[in-house]
């Protein structure tokens, strides 16, 4: 019982740790490279998230575009001459794989596995991310009245359920908590 409760309050102290420290340097970045003042300029991320689900939707068969949002930290995306959606800074997948990274940490395995596993979850996570604002964007242009549904409900489970999947198969088959389970 003792080594259980120990695995747990290492798992909330690295997972915490890990978070925080992320999290904090994700803050600094997004305070030195986005611009709130008379001209708003989102974050170099945010604008490249943007741009690449512009491509994605372009080779989907539509002509789309970006443009910076002038009233907000935002970027618009247009599809056929009409403004359908826009990526904000929690559009841009960044939270999210930071998420995904402090779990994988705080379960962590060994080194050159943890890093590989997280490097290919990210990247997974981002491209995913990629299509999923661009299938969203079309989808809200051909069926505008299933906005919320497609916004609030399908398009967050893809993302969301992805991440769980990878730390299922991350807790599965390549931490260390799998040894100290069969112990």
């Amino acid at each position: 019982m003792k080594q259980k409760n120990k695995v747990l309050q290492l798992f909330i102290i690295k997972f915490f740790v890990s978070y925080g420290i992320m999290v904090g340097l994700y803050s600094y970045y997004l305070n030195k490279t986005q611009k709130k003042e008379t001209v708003f300029t989102c974050s170099p991320i945010t604008t490249k998230v943007a741009n690449q689900t512009v491509k994605m939707i372009a080779i989907l068969g539509y002509n789309a575009k970006v443009e910076q949002h002038q009233n907000e930290l935002s970027i618009k995306i247009w599809i056929n001459k009409n403004y359908v959606s826009r990526v904000i800074e929690g559009c841009n997948s960044i939270n999210i794989i930071i998420l995904f990274l402090a779990f994988i940490i705080a379960f962590s395995g060994s080194l050159k596995v943890t890093i590989i596993y997280g490097i290919v979850g990210s990247l997974l996570i981002y491209s995913t991310n990629i299509f999923r604002i661009a299938i969203l964007s079309i989808g809200i242009l051909e069926y505008p009245k299933h906005q919320n549904i497609l916004h609030n409900i399908v398009f967050p489970a893809i993302i969301y359920g992805m991440v769980f999947l990878l730390w299922i198969i991350w807790v599965n088959k390549f931490s260390n908590y799998k040894k100290l389970r069969n112990d």
